[in-house]
């Protein structure tokens, strides 16, 4: 192998890590900003999540495959979306990126799914 080819992964592979730690940081200090758990987790969600799903009380996912965040307790208890925020959402909708929360985040995203319930 050429010490070329050998840069070029070590260059990719630190780009890479670069870009996971950049987002990680975004994703914890934005929702920060906010006042309250609810807020917070308005902002994690818009953040994370509000590319493809519908976080709101009346907007639509812009994915198809998304659901809309208001009815996910039609779906199963919100409680048991701990769980997948703790360990890695890497499934739902094909396009859906993985994201790991930590425990004050999914906190905060919990209290927020749970204010825009529909009845």
């Amino acid at each position: 192998m050429s010490s070329n080819m050998g840069k070029g992964r070590r260059w990719r592979r630190g780009f890479r890590s670069v870009c996971a730690l950049a987002a990680v940081l975004v994703g914890s200090v934005l929702p920060a900003q906010a006042n309250s758990l609810t807020e917070r987790g308005h902002a994690l969600v818009e953040f994370n999540c509000g590319s493809c799903h519908a976080i709101g009380k009346t907007d639509k996912s812009t994915h198809p495959d998304a659901p809309a965040f208001r009815t996910l307790s039609k779906r199963y208890p919100i409680t048991d979306i701990e769980e997948a925020l703790a360990e890695g959402i890497s499934t739902g909708h094909p396009d859906m990126r993985e994201w790991v929360a930590s425990p004050d985040q999914i906190e905060a995203i919990i209290a927020y799914i749970g204010s825009v319930q529909q009845p």
